[in-house]
């Protein structure tokens, strides 16, 4: 179980390889937290992502429980990356991940 500052340094070094690689999306496996109540990796790597949308690092980000196709965001999203209908995770209200657009 890492600590929260190790998570954010492997966010920034996975994102950062991500981009070197030309990646348009990156679906970000963080977990919801051993508690039942989110945990704190999860709410510090969401914090940290929304930062980073504010200060034009990355275009955007989708947190789990929203990647739907109900949630505007997400249909845009699926309307540009059709294969992305098929993730697993796609309407199950995930809280554990994040879908990222570089």
């Amino acid at each position: 179980m890492p600590l929260v500052r190790d998570a954010l340094l492997r966010l920034d070094r996975e994102l950062g390889l991500a981009r070197q690689e030309k990646a348009l999306l990156l679906k970000l496996i963080h977990g919801y937290g051993s508690s039942g109540e989110g945990g704190e990796i999860r709410l510090a790597v969401q914090n940290r992502l929304l930062e980073m949308v504010q200060n034009g690092q990355i275009h955007g980000c989708i947190f789990g429980e929203n990647w739907s196709r109900s949630d505007d965001a997400a249909w845009k999203l699926l309307q540009l990356h059709s294969e992305l209908k098929n993730d697993c995770d796609l309407g199950r209200g995930n809280r554990g991940i994040t879908i990222v657009v570089l």
